[in-house]
């Protein structure tokens, strides 16, 4: 069974960094595209990375490019979100989520950004910058 876990929310001051990590399970990465998303009560869902199991690429949402980095750390089993230069508007809850594309990662960018491919999602972690 997939499972994803979040962890390394907080609350930090603009300008801050925090990582967050997402722990997985019962999947193999090969098989699986990466998003990371985040939500602001009362908002839709966001993209803000998607990474290809085709070649590793990662796509960032313009909001974040440039400031956040998410890199695979496949021998153990985690994902990883390094976000730096935050920012109020990015306090949200944040979630991993995962979606079977099988071994040739068929997603394009628009896919990956996008909450409609992923069916298996984490609980969340909450991100709050203050200025």
């Amino acid at each position: 069974q997939v499972q994803l876990q979040e962890s390394g929310g907080g609350s930090v001051q603009a300008g801050g960094s925090l990582r967050l990590s997402c722990s997985t399970s019962g999947y193999n990465y090969n098989d699986y595209a990466i998003g990371w998303f985040r939500q602001v009560a009362g908002k839709e869902r966001e993209g803000v990375v998607g990474i290809s199991n085709r070649d590793d690429t990662t796509y960032y949402a313009d909001s974040v490019k440039g400031r956040f980095t998410s890199s695979l750390d496949k021998a153990n089993n985690t994902v990883w979100l390094q976000m730096t230069d935050l920012k109020p508007e990015d306090t949200a809850m944040y979630y991993c989520a995962a979606a079977y594309t099988g071994p040739w990662g068929r997603l394009t960018r628009r896919q990956l950004l996008g909450i409609r491919d992923y069916e298996y999602w984490g609980q969340g972690t909450q991100v709050t910058v203050s200025s």
